[in-house]
């Protein structure tokens, strides 16, 4: 499973591997319990983790880096649902982040989604972009 193939669904729990897509929807496939389903774009919205950024007090963060930092740090992870305990999770493992633009409900999904994609082995890794060759003019 790549990182790259993986998308939230809003209304949907949990994480989804997009298997392919449809002019009114997309087929996708459960990391947690390997379902697949349709799922129609008409009810829901589809966001690549590839393209989630972060809010911090600098400039924003793709949520990759935020992944990289949970995974090397020494902290447990907290009970997503308590969230005195996620924010000071966050604090520590990513102080950077923007704590006023970002939610407690996002923090929320970072940390159940960071567990996820451990308990399925999912290297956290960007697709690389291909570099166009430079012309001269």
């Amino acid at each position: 499973m790549e990182y790259n193939k993986l998308i939230s669904v809003t209304g949907l729990s949990g994480l989804f591997e997009l298997v392919n897509s449809k002019t009114d929807g997309a087929i996708v496939k459960s990391i947690e319990d390997k379902t697949t389903k349709f799922v129609s774009n008409r009810i829901h919205n589809f966001s690549h983790l590839e393209s989630i950024e972060v809010y911090t007090i600098h400039e924003n963060v793709n949520l990759i880096e935020v992944f990289k930092a949970m995974e090397v740090s020494t902290e447990t992870l907290p009970n997503e649902k308590d969230a005195k305990a996620v924010k000071a999770y966050m604090e520590k493992v990513y102080p950077e982040i923007d704590f006023e633009k970002v939610y407690a409900s996002d923090m929320k999904k970072m940390i159940k989604w960071f567990g996820i994609l451990k308990a399925n082995n999912v290297e956290l890794k960007l697709t690389e972009q291909e570099e166009e060759p430079e012309t001269e003019s």
